[in-house]
């Protein structure tokens, strides 16, 4: 009696285990592996099914498949069993179970290759110092690599690569709603930044400010305050602001150092902080590039404004002029720059006039009265109609009945608004108006106006060919798994998780400095250093919260120490277009600004950036940088405003 309860129980074991399969062969089954292999990362595998009646009969079934020697219990789902494998340079893999058989060899790509395309872009930005070959090169280094592994000789490989830059990377890149959106959102900004400028709007709201100007000291205030202002587009701050106060801070005898300072030091700045700029698309599109590369779940535009709390060289920039202005102070170069002009005037023997044509394409007609009201009003309608858009996209009426706090609201609504949809319909909203109010006033014609439209979308060229590069070597990089290398390369250096964003920062200002492109710097380091900073902090065991922050950090410090490059680098567009609206002598602008960059970047790193990654808050570190700054201010600066020291002798 007690064997036949044991063959029973065996029995019943044995049929509650065993798999019952419908009658299959080897031809009903398919490996697909990776188009580009890597070696020693996790990538996606799958056995499919190549009868599609099949699919039925083993949808949820589990079935027991060893890979490469270890064995683990996979589901069917929709005719496919989905797993990650390693793979080995030049080795061989083995995928079996009852119902199939699947083994061979690979060449995969070594890991430290992955390297190596934004590694040659980088060292092409350094000794050429020029973005888009330092892009474009290091795409093509990526691409023959990976036809190169792919079986492919390497004279084919670098012809394949080629063709594979534009009819498949750039091509992918355009093919993305998200990248389209920004595309379309930077081009009518600019339209919109050029027809308020020709139409006398820039200036109106110009010369509202400027009849305050009455001293040295409320010069340099307005010379700031319109810079604050012109928040949008750094080309536009820089070209407005320059040519239209030149003439007040020359009759209150303030040197054009001091205003081309002044211009540079808020127009990149400001653009890299505010919310509606025509920065802002480029910014989401890399820490969207970035969160996608690791998988958070989480909206860019949050993501931004988190960052905000640490971006401290933009803001401790712009505090930085306010006390020099409001002490009447300066040091260095600066100073004596400053007591030249007060003592003999301004000295017209500037080169920079010769480029003045540079700048007609801004310049308003003589017969354009100036009006502010022509450019707050479509800016307003940009500011309040992202907002609108935010809140629009983002609403869930079930979230507002939840008895939690407003800002947790507002940050969860905005956190699940679509940003794109926002800012296209607030640019193109404000684009129409500002069309609609010159013809309403018949400044310009339909044609002048439409034409104006044009030539503002064509100065975004440049940064729309930087974008669709930089998204391209961002697949590249992605597809070789560069951030796998980089993370685990800083994770095997035992680098720590605090000292991240302060490295972030140094190599994004050494990148800007050397290719004078804050746009070309946030695209070569963006798509690199978001994966690795947050797999590095996971590597170190850092819990979620923290994690986040020092991400939200490496987020603000790739934009900040462009901001910074960009400052002391004498090839930066922002520089450069600086002096020729200052008609100030180009060296002589870079030579008295690096002190002041290099001040407030020191400060920003030790005071802000390192501080802010071991968790200190941006409440507390925020005030204690603005009073080391103005200390700085007091104690290395001398007076050169009226009166002692500087004293005017005309």
């Amino acid at each position: 009696m007690r064997k036949s309860i044991i063959a029973l129980l065996l029995l019943l074991s044995f049929v509650g285990t065993s798999q019952e399969y419908p009658d299959t062969k080897q031809e009903d089954f398919k490996l697909e592996l990776p188009e580009i292999i890597v070696s020693g990362v996790d990538q996606q595998v799958s056995v499919k099914l190549t009868d599609k009646d099949l699919y039925g009969h083993f949808e949820n079934q589990k079935v027991e498949v060893t890979i490469n020697r270890e064995t683990d219990t996979l589901t069917f789902h929709d005719g496919s069993l989905d797993f990650e494998m390693q793979f080995s340079t030049e080795d061989e893999y083995a995928v079996h179970s009852d119902l199939f058989s699947f083994s061979g060899s690979v060449n995969a790509i070594p890991l430290w290759m992955s390297i190596l395309p934004p590694l040659i872009a980088i060292l092409m930005a350094l000794v050429f110092r020029e973005v888009f070959s330092a892009l474009f090169t290091g795409l093509l280094v990526g691409t023959t690599i990976i036809y190169f592994y792919a079986g492919n000789s390497l004279f084919i490989a670098f012809f394949k690569g080629i063709f594979a830059i534009s009819e498949e990377y750039i091509i992918e890149a355009l093919f993305d709603t998200g990248h389209l959106s920004i595309i379309v959102f930077s081009m009518m900004i600019g339209g919109m930044v050029n027809l308020i400028t020709r139409n006398g709007g820039m200036k109106g709201v110009v010369n509202r400010l400027s009849k305050y100007a009455r001293t040295s000291r409320s010069g340099q205030f307005i010379t700031w305050l319109l810079g604050i202002a012109i928040f949008f587009d750094d080309y536009a701050n820089t070209l407005v602001v320059g040519n239209t106060m030149r003439p007040v801070t020359d009759r209150l005898k303030i040197s054009r150092q001091k205003l081309a300072y002044i211009v540079d030091s808020t127009a990149a700045p400001i653009a890299a902080i505010a919310f509606v700029t025509t920065w802002i698309g480029a910014e989401l599109s890399y820490i969207q590039d970035g969160i996608n590369t690791i998988g958070l779940d989480k909206n860019p535009y949050t993501i931004f404004l988190n960052s905000l709390s640490y971006s401290f060289y933009p803001i401790f920039a712009l505090v930085f002029i306010l006390l020099l202005v409001w002490k009447q102070r300066d040091f260095g170069p600066m100073h004596k720059a400053e007591c030249h002009t007060r003592q003999h005037g301004i000295n017209e023997t500037d080169d920079a006039d010769s480029f003045s044509n540079k700048l007609n394409d801004l310049e308003v007609p003589s017969n354009v009265k100036a009006r502010a009201y022509n450019a707050v009003i479509p800016v307003a309608i940009i500011i309040f109609g992202t907002m609108a858009g935010l809140l629009y996209t983002g609403w869930d009426s079930a979230l507002w009945e939840q008895d939690i706090s407003f800002t947790k609201k507002l940050s969860a609504t905005i956190g699940a608004a679509d940003s794109y949809k926002a800012l296209l319909w607030s640019s193109l909203s404000g684009m129409i108006v500002a069309v609609l109010l010159t013809q309403i006033q018949k400044i310009l014609s339909l044609k002048d106006s439409v034409d104006s439209l044009i030539n503002g979308f064509r100065t975004m060229l440049t940064a729309i060919i930087i974008l669709i590069l930089a998204w391209s070597i961002a697949t590249v990089t992605e597809h070789v798994h560069t951030a796998d290398f980089i993370s685990r390369f800083l994770v095997e250096v035992e680098m720590a998780p605090y000292f991240v964003p302060v490295l972030t920062f140094i190599m994004a200002a050494l990148v800007a400095f050397s290719t004078g492109s804050s746009w070309g710097t946030m695209a070569i380091l963006y798509p690199l250093i978001l994966p690795a900073s947050w797999l590095i902090g996971t590597e170190n065991g850092l819990e979620i919260t923290h994690n986040y922050e020092i991400f939200f950090n490496v987020v603000s410090t790739v934009l900040a120490g462009s901001v910074l490059g960009d400052h002391c680098s004498p090839i930066s567009d922002t520089t450069i277009l600086s002096s020729l609206a200052s008609s100030c002598n180009h060296i002589e602008h870079v030579r008295t600004q690096l002190p002041y960059a290099l001040s407030v970047g020191a400060v920003s790193i030790f005071v802000g950036t390192l501080p802010a990654a071991y968790g200190i808050s941006s409440w507390i570190l925020f005030p204690v940088g603005i009073a080391i700054l103005y200390f700085i201010v007091i104690f290395a600066g001398k007076y050169s405003g009226e009166g002692s020291g500087c004293k005017s002798k005309a």
